[in-house]
């Protein structure tokens, strides 16, 4: 917790409760006719709250983009954090460099730790604000088709110049320096840590996964593959840009060169 009035940190307790995988929807649940077919879905929770503090978020979260974390390889992040008072749930659109003038839990500032921002800076050259790559308004339209109405989610613009912003955008930079997808989004939960609460939290929660993960595959059933013995393949997709081709694994190589692989069906 980062401040007295807060003892307990509701963003931990949602996290910690989340099951190891993703359940699957019951057939006679009245959410499952917006559900796209899904493959198992593992969920990999950091093994303790992160402290709030500019440096120990500054050292841990590269090793959440590394080529494994925790044994796996991660394929998407949703970092959780506390908001304010109100009954409202957010996701994050975006993150940004600078502007953290507020203390951590350390009582250190930003400014003080890490000194003259020259090119030896972690972020110099990086843009002011990154966006993720995920597509917002189609996850926050499925994961309200799988909450309950009563619930006030919405999508931000600005996560707050502390240090739910700075994890963002630490996670956003590490996967642009890297030249990789930013598969990452920040959940803003309220500060609400009563039994009740907890509980929707960690039930909109899975819906937050639930909803990325259909976005992420229903994008992949707009892109180009093929159907058949694969004799054709390089006629029927070398005409196509290869950003409109399926992404999916194993891919095959025909002649030197590697395509998607087969369509599940000619559809």
């Amino acid at each position: 917790p980062f401040r007295s009035e807060y003892p307990i940190n509701p963003s931990w307790e949602i996290a910690k409760s989340l099951p190891e995988h993703l359940p699957p929807l019951r057939a006679k649940d009245p959410n499952s006719r917006y559900a796209v077919s899904i493959p198992p879905v593992r969920i990999l929770v950091h093994p303790e709250p992160i402290r709030v503090s500019y440096k120990a978020v500054r050292e841990l979260v590269p090793s959440f983009w590394g080529e494994t974390y925790l044994g796996r390889k991660i394929d998407l992040v949703i970092h959780i954090g506390m908001a304010g008072p109100r009954p409202v749930y957010q996701i994050e659109s975006r993150g940004h460099r600078t502007g953290y003038k507020a203390p951590d839990v350390d009582g250190k500032h930003l400014d003080e730790l890490e000194g003259i921002r020259d090119e030896g800076w972690i972020w110099h050259d990086l843009p002011d604000e990154l966006r993720t790559d995920l597509n917002m308004q189609d996850i926050w339209e499925r994961w309200q088709q799988h909450s309950s109405n009563d619930v006030n989610l919405r999508i931000s613009d600005d996560a707050g110049r502390y240090l739910c912003d700075f994890i963002y955008y630490s996670s956003l930079s590490t996967c642009y320096k890297q030249d990789k997808e930013r598969k990452v989004v920040f959940f803003h939960v309220p500060a609400d840590a009563s039994e009740t609460i907890i509980k929707q939290g960690q039930e909109l929660a899975v819906n937050l996964i639930r909803a990325i993960v259909e976005s992420e595959f229903g994008a992949l059933l707009d892109k180009a593959t093929w159907w058949g013995c694969g004799k054709h393949i390089p006629t029927v997709l070398d005409s196509i840009p290869e950003e409109e081709w399926c992404a999916c694994e194993p891919r095959v190589e025909r002649d030197g060169k590697e395509y998607p692989p087969m369509a599940k069906s000619p559809s």
